[in-house]
């Protein structure tokens, strides 16, 4: 919702917004001249002509209650989304249960430094853009397209990637069919001169481009794609290094600063789609090595008191915290500590037994209650039945109430030498700033 602020605001809309706390990113927005409200009140939509909304504000909203009693015009985000898309010639959105953030910063700082001068918009906050969105004056828009409640049949893409798809958002999707038959749907959105690009080892993504009429251009680590990485390693961070392989030849070899397998398909796919939009081989190449990720994608927050490393990730689905933790093991460290956050009761509940396998490999789990976010929890469901059946399993594992408490139980415990991983989509990072600090 910020970045589409500022991109109105850039457009010559007068802009303001509500929020319920005060964070960095308001305080961007208000030196942006985009009055921001700290909570939600009917008093602040008072002069709206247009009032837009994400698919978490639900019904009861003051806001919302007000706008329809004044007969105040609405939008979801979107819907505005789609229709900010439609400005631009060229615009690419980026799909997938896991992985945009990363993939839709790869490619923005690809595109940027080739000079096309791009708008970005950002699921996460990015360093090398100064934010979450980037306003640029050319015909290309870069933006991640989420899944939830098939928001993204309301975008409008030229490009559309799609990294992978897996069962989640369990709220919404009724099963994996679902899923998939939503996912088929935002790929032929696509124009026939367009363009797919699908990672071709995920059965779905790969049954979805034999079903489209627009171009495709496939990536993956199997043999069968266009683009492909051939003789793979890692550092001692756990970093990938591998030459980046296009219909059989090198384009040069690829050396990134992220850690885990995973980063090689994010890679493959941002350079596919920047080599379709016509970015020489040397800037693909030359932009990836300079990629320093995200903020809560791997990020390396600083030490304990005790000389412990203290990273944060937003992993939160059971696929993700299993390729977080992969590319945690080749990190280096003696014990490894995770903090995790379950996001959402229907998620918790519905991936109930994916989760209870999904912490193999670390040495100690501790786990924080349920991030409720737009939920209340008539699922029955909570953080220490988790706990439970993980520890049954054989885990050292412990539920502890409160991020006070689970800040004192790390800094009591983890040793120089340890990696403390703080995860999930909601809070949890104040635990890595906490014991930190």
């Amino acid at each position: 919702m910020s970045g589409l602020a500022e991109i109105l605001k850039m457009k010559g809309f007068t802009v303001s917004g509500s929020d319920l706390k005060h964070t960095s990113i308001t305080e961007r927005l208000r030196q942006n001249d985009i009055k921001v409200y700290i909570g939600h009140s009917a008093e602040n939509v008072k002069d709206a002509d247009l009032v837009v909304y994400t698919a978490a504000v639900k019904e009861d909203n003051p806001e919302l209650i007000e706008t329809k009693r004044q007969g105040i015009p609405t939008i979801d985000r979107a819907s505005l989304l789609g229709q900010i898309m439609e400005s631009y010639k060229y615009s690419v959105g980026i799909a997938g249960t896991h992985g945009k953030t990363t993939t839709t910063s790869m490619l923005s700082i690809i595109l940027d430094k080739a000079g096309l001068d791009p708008t970005i918009l950002v699921g996460g906050e990015l360093d090398a853009i100064g934010g979450n969105v980037r306003i640029g004056r050319s015909p290309y828009f870069v933006t991640e397209a989420c899944e939830y409640v098939g928001s993204f049949l309301k975008s409008r893409p030229y490009m559309a990637v799609i990294l992978n798809i897996d069962m989640d958002h369990v709220d919404y999707f009724k099963d994996i069919e679902h899923v998939y038959e939503t996912f088929l749907e935002y790929a032929r959105l696509v124009p026939e001169t367009g363009y797919l690009i699908g990672c071709n080892d995920d059965p779905r993504v790969k049954r979805i481009m034999g079903e489209v009429r627009c171009r495709t251009v496939s990536f993956g680590l199997e043999p069968g794609a266009d683009w492909n990485a051939w003789d793979i390693g890692y550092d001692e961070m756990g970093c990938a290094s591998f030459d980046m392989i296009r219909h059989g030849l090198s384009i040069g070899k690829c050396m990134l600063k992220i850690p885990g397998r995973h980063n090689i398909l994010n890679a493959l796919a941002a350079a596919a789609a920047a080599s379709t939009i016509g970015v020489p081989d040397d800037t693909i190449v030359g932009s990836l090595l300079d990629f320093k990720g995200t903020h809560r994608r791997f990020e390396v927050k600083g030490r304990t008191e005790k000389g412990a490393v203290v990273i944060d990730d937003y992993a939160h689905h059971p696929t993700e915290i299993k390729a977080t933790i992969k590319a945690a093991l080749n990190y280096p460290h003696k014990q490894i500590w995770c903090v995790f956050q379950p996001h959402t009761y229907t998620r918790t509940k519905k991936l109930f037994n994916e989760f209870t396998e999904a912490f193999w490999g670390i040495d100690h789990l501790v786990l924080a209650d349920i991030y409720a976010a737009r939920e209340t929890n008539t699922e029955g469901i909570h953080s220490k039945d988790l706990a439970d059946t993980i520890r049954r399993k054989g885990m050292d594992c412990v539920y502890i109430d409160g991020f006070d408490g689970i800040a004192g139980y790390l800094k009591d415990n983890a040793q120089a030498g340890d990696l403390v991983m703080t995860m999930g989509a909601g809070d949890i990072f104040r635990v890595a700033d906490a014991i930190i600090e």
